[in-house]
């Protein structure tokens, strides 16, 4: 089900988590922290939204990166209900596109309840001192990419955020799928 998130809080600080990644590590929101800002991407393996933008969330995470911009993507998904979500897929993934970040895997749900995740994809642009300065989408696609001269919404954001420790004042909310809780 399309979903889209709630528009930024500004300065809201970013919850701490330590989450097993699909390299084999236990990786912090401290070891991913960037000294410019860090973004956490929320994210899975099976939906249209997500795979729409894979290359270019990849495109951006390493332009970000050489920005001083540190970032993590996070699948929070119900595997049982939905297996393409499983770590062992998130892995495959990981290591067929050859992501340029850790990709986290949050089995309880607890990280992403404690960042209020929506949908996916779901960005969380932060600025050095992990304050929200980004809620928004990475750029005006969809189901299917936008096309190649779309603007860079969400690098565009976290260049400014890695520049001044601010984020834009218009921010356009993403849209998802919905996440898949685990039911009760």
């Amino acid at each position: 089900m399309q979903t889209t998130p709630p528009i930024c809080d500004f300065g809201w600080q970013a919850p701490y988590f330590t989450l097993p990644a699909t390299d084999g590590r236990q990786v912090s929101l401290g070891n991913i922290a960037g000294p410019r800002g860090t973004l956490i991407m929320f994210i899975c393996n099976h939906c249209p939204y997500v795979l729409a933008i894979l290359p270019r969330i990849l495109r951006d995470a390493r332009d970000l990166a050489a920005l001083g911009v540190g970032m993590a993507a996070i699948c929070c998904n119900d595997a049982r209900a939905y297996p393409q979500d499983s770590f062992d897929n998130m892995t495959a993934l990981a290591l067929h596109h050859r992501f340029p970040f850790p990709y986290l895997h949050d089995e309880t749900q607890d990280v992403a309840r404690a960042y209020g995740a929506s949908c996916t994809p779901d960005f969380f642009g932060f600025d050095a001192n992990l304050g929200l300065q980004y809620r928004g989408r990475l750029d005006a696609s969809g189901r299917t990419p936008a096309p190649g001269d779309t603007p860079r919404e969400l690098f565009d954001a976290m260049r400014l955020i890695a520049q001044t420790g601010h984020g834009p004042a218009h921010q356009t909310p993403t849209i998802g799928c919905s996440i898949k809780w685990v039911s009760a």
